[in-house]
């Protein structure tokens, strides 16, 4: 599967001057959501993502709200396991809404659209955790991290990507007036 490919064809790869979550700039954003909002693309790349993690055995797939909302449902789908999400507590992390259940020693695959530190993946299985999931590996569409994305469990992605990414007094795009847009 050319998942840059999907990511074109749905208009899904913006080029530009984007601010990024984590305050870093870059010239490239995968708007994900762009993407899986086709059934049909959603449902091959989570069943492309489940296939890495087949020997796993996961009772679920949990993913962070909003982006792994839809993720999670086609990952799990694709791994015959239930599908859950973490949405932010406003404390800074992330909890399960009332009614998603985690047992103890429910061994679960975490997953995101795009890892770029990890750090909203991280906040849902801290979350899965403290309800007594064990995590097993972490799925991502798109790895952009470099490589230095670590959970301590595998970590796979459909497609590794090098972006480069700038702090806002090193960027050259600002240097060049190209007009930065949140995202």
């Amino acid at each position: 599967m050319d998942v840059l490919e999907l990511y074109r064809r749905t208009g899904a790869l913006l080029e530009g001057h984007f601010l990024l979550r984590s305050g870093m700039h870059s010239p490239l954003f995968l708007q994900s959501a762009a993407l899986l909002q086709h059934p049909l693309y959603a449902e091959a790349v989570g069943e492309a993502l489940g296939r890495l993690f087949e020997e796993e055995k996961v009772d679920f797939v949990i993913g962070p709200a909003l982006g792994g909302v839809v993720l999670a449902f086609v990952v799990a789908k694709a791994l015959g396991a239930r599908a859950l999400f973490a949405e932010k507590d406003g404390m800074g992390g992330m909890t399960l809404r009332r009614g998603l259940t985690v047992n103890p020693g429910d061994r679960f695959l975490a997953v995101e659209d795009v890892v770029t530190t990890g750090e909203s993946v991280r906040k849902a299985i801290q979350a899965a955790e403290a309800r007594g999931g064990v995590l097993v590996g972490v799925g991502a569409i798109v790895d952009r991290s470099g490589g230095r994305a670590a959970f301590g469990v595998p970590f796979r992605a459909l497609l590794a990507l090098e972006v480069p990414q700038y702090p806002e007094e090193a960027c050259p795009l600002c240097r060049e007036g190209v007009p930065l847009e949140e995202v």
